[in-house]
């Protein structure tokens, strides 16, 4: 069986203090998460990050730095994400109304609010892409290229 590994994209917003997240549906659990998801074939990573926030959150997404890279061995599973956290910004209002089918709702939470929910954080990746972002790691965009 050949090793692939599941490349997702995140995005860290911070806005007057709170930061967005969101509420999922996932294996009969709500959980909280980074707007984040699947990186699709076709894009780069920063369209991906762009269209998963929209689909996530109804928000449209600049990026403006790379917080981390991160991988994740999921415990007692055959299955590895390795996950590109974007800060950025957001639109003032969201640009679209629906979410997608899992997302129960986008909301604002303080780091604090959010350390609270450890428990219904969707993996150690959130706590983790929190943590960098609050200690103000970024990296320059210019460190992603695609060769085409």
């Amino acid at each position: 069986m050949r090793w692939t590994p599941h490349v997702t994209v995140a995005a860290m917003v911070e806005r007057h203090g709170t930061l967005l997240l969101v509420e999922e549906a996932i294996q009969g659990r709500l959980v909280l998460n980074q707007p984040a998801g699947h990186w699709e074939e076709g894009e780069s990573l920063i369209e991906g990050v762009q269209r998963e926030v929209l689909e996530e959150t109804g928000y449209a997404f600049q990026a403006e730095s790379l917080v981390g890279i991160y991988r994740w061995a999921v415990p007692d599973r055959n299955f590895t994400y390795l996950r590109f956290a974007f800060a950025g910004t957001v639109s003032a209002e969201p640009v679209r109304d629906t979410l997608d089918h899992n997302i129960l709702r986008a909301l604002w939470l303080t780091p604090e609010e959010l350390a609270a929910e450890a428990e219904r954080l969707r993996s150690p990746m959130v706590l983790r892409c929190l943590q960098d972002y609050l200690a103000g790691q970024r990296f320059p965009l210019g460190l992603l290229n695609d060769v085409l």
